[in-house]
């Protein structure tokens, strides 16, 4: 069912259930995050959210090409700044298709249709072969910088498939096509390749995870 929500388009992929945080300085953005303040209820301050496929963040043209599939995204802590910027961060929520971007008002609003996650049977075999493949990419990368996870692994499949794509370091491309798998199996089983490949590039230059060469920092508006 269609409905509309203010939108933030970033240059980074959001997951559901995961954290982001958010420094919010210029005008339109600034002025969503005053609409969503004045909102009584903060269970309801949300937004969505869909990756940028080419363009900017900030400027007069914004950005030029969107990613079609994003998050429902609640702002939780925020705080406001003399200059009248903010620092925030927000959770991803559900995911949501972005049918239409009106951008004519003080921040764009989208017209976006939920996209339901489906109940699905998750193999042992499917959830074996994640968990194994991410603990030696930790192990791996833990001679060269810090732990890109602490704790122990959800045990949840869905939630399991999120945590593993939000912690592999993955090109923005590859990042959305974990958020766009259709269920929780198809995703452990892409972030399982995925990291696979990974590690493949790591035992050739362990210097540095072979995604990195071609990151650039991001800033989220």
């Amino acid at each position: 069912m269609s409905e509309q929500l203010p939108m933030f388009p970033l240059n980074t992929v959001l997951y559901p259930g995961l954290s982001v945080p958010l420094h919010i300085f210029e005008d339109r953005y600034r002025a969503l995050v005053h609409h969503l303040l004045r909102i009584e209820d903060p269970t309801l301050r949300i937004f969505g959210s869909v990756a940028i496929r080419e363009g900017y963040e900030i400027g007069d043209h914004g950005a030029q090409s969107l990613f079609r599939v994003g998050c429902k995204v609640l702002l939780t802590d925020v705080e406001s700044h003399a200059d009248g910027t903010f620092d925030a961060v927000a959770v991803g929520l559900e995911r949501i298709q972005l049918d239409r971007l009106d951008t004519g008002g003080p921040f764009p609003i989208g017209h976006v249709e939920e996209l339901l996650e489906p109940e699905s049977e998750v193999s042992d075999d499917v959830l074996e072969q994640a968990r194994a493949t991410f603990t030696a990419y930790r192990q791996a990368l833990a001679q060269i910088r810090a732990d890109p996870y602490e704790g122990s692994l959800p045990r949840d499949a869905s939630y399991l498939s999120w945590t593993l794509a939000a912690c592999a370091p993955l090109p923005l491309p590859q990042r959305q096509s974990l958020l766009e798998a259709d269920d929780a199996g198809e995703r452990l089983i892409l972030v399982t390749d995925l990291l696979r490949s990974e590690l493949r590039a790591m035992n050739v230059i362990p210097s540095l995870p072979a995604t990195e060469v071609a990151r650039t920092r991001w800033s989220p508006n």
